[in-house]
């Protein structure tokens, strides 16, 4: 519905609200700041919150050849401090629940940028929030015709298909492209084998959240974890959920190296390389988000942990942690 910015204003930071009208878009000073670097995680944060609440009621649920329309239960999250519980709960879709989980992220993120502002600033922000989701909701009721109050004129106009927001989370929540991969994944399960694929998602994404750099991506949300910290001397570490659907398949750690395509050339000369596994742990149970941000923690302090995890023998513990190694890819 929103787009938000930051604009310098006779010595002091304004926040902005951009969003489309009756006569076209339309901007307002959401509040003002003395400080321009408090104002960039406000800024931040707004846009991801406006973002993941508008999208998934702007598009249809295609899953099943048929177009249903996602779930408007989150948007209670941006005034209500109780219903962003509700956020980390239920298993409608795997595309869904991760858009969920970043708000409920950006929620957090924002609280925590409003502590080191004076309070008429964090009440400007949640009455922005108030009128954020009062004019979707209104503008949401007139399309499905649910609407039972009198007719009035929404200040922010919304369009089925055409949300005004700032997509871009720097991790592509939002595109069609991953919505489509997860619904993919997703194809044929049972509800009970999709809650199971939903909380090992939650894991995954929560843990790569508490990263500090760029260095560990999620290769697939609801799958895998892939880091490989700088000066680890060509090592790296994936953590895998077992595949939707896999009974039988367990979570895994894995370190692997690049090897030179080239035998003659050493790591870091060459212009292409092959990953090879060289260790694995099948963990006993499905771990949490902190144990797998220990993980990352660890290997992000100390890159060259890697390389001695490696050499860790079958049945022993990885230094530090408690996961065992179960195989040796390597001869």
């Amino acid at each position: 519905m929103t787009i938000y910015s930051q604009h310098a204003n006779r010595g002091k930071t304004q926040v902005l609200a951009t969003y489309r009208g009756p006569d076209g878009v339309e901007s307002k000073t959401v509040t003002s700041l003395g400080d321009p670097r408090l104002a960039l995680p406000i800024v931040d944060a707004l846009n991801r919150i406006s973002a993941f609440a508008t999208v998934p009621v702007s598009v249809h649920d295609r899953r099943g050849q048929r177009a249903d329309y996602y779930p408007r239960k989150h948007l209670a999250a941006l005034t209500e401090a109780a219903a962003r519980a509700d956020l980390l709960c239920g298993a409608h879709s795997l595309w869904y629940e991760y858009v969920c989980l970043r708000l409920h992220q950006a929620l957090v993120d924002l609280e925590n940028a409003l502590v080191s502002v004076p309070d008429t600033v964090r009440r400007a922000i949640r009455s922005e929030l108030e009128v954020e989701e009062a004019e979707l909701r209104a503008a949401l009721d007139d399309f499905s015709g649910t609407s039972s109050g009198p007719e009035t004129e929404n200040l922010r106009c919304w369009e089925f298909a055409h949300p005004f927001v700032k997509h871009d989370d720097g991790m592509d929540t939002l595109s069609d492209e991953t919505r489509e991969r997860l619904d993919r994944r997703e194809a044929g399960l049972t509800s009970e084998e999709r809650e199971k694929a939903v909380a090992g998602l939650r894991v995954l994404v929560t843990a790569h959240s508490r990263c500090t750099g760029m260095w560990a991506t999620l290769d697939d949300p609801s799958c895998e974890l892939f880091a490989e910290p700088h000066d680890s001397d060509g090592f790296y570490m994936t953590v895998q959920a077992p595949e939707p659907g896999d009974g039988d398949g367990c979570w895994e750690v894995e370190v692997g190296r690049w090897e030179p395509d080239d035998p003659d050339e050493e790591y870091g000369e060459h212009s292409s390389a092959t990953g090879s596994t060289v260790i694995g742990c099948a963990l006993p149970a499905v771990p949490d988000a902190d144990e797998v941000a220990h993980l990352l923690k660890s290997v992000e302090e100390k890159p060259l942990l890697l390389a001695q995890w490696a050499e860790t023998p079958v049945g022993a513990a990885l230094a530090g942690t408690t996961a065992v190694v179960t195989k040796r890819y390597d001869s």
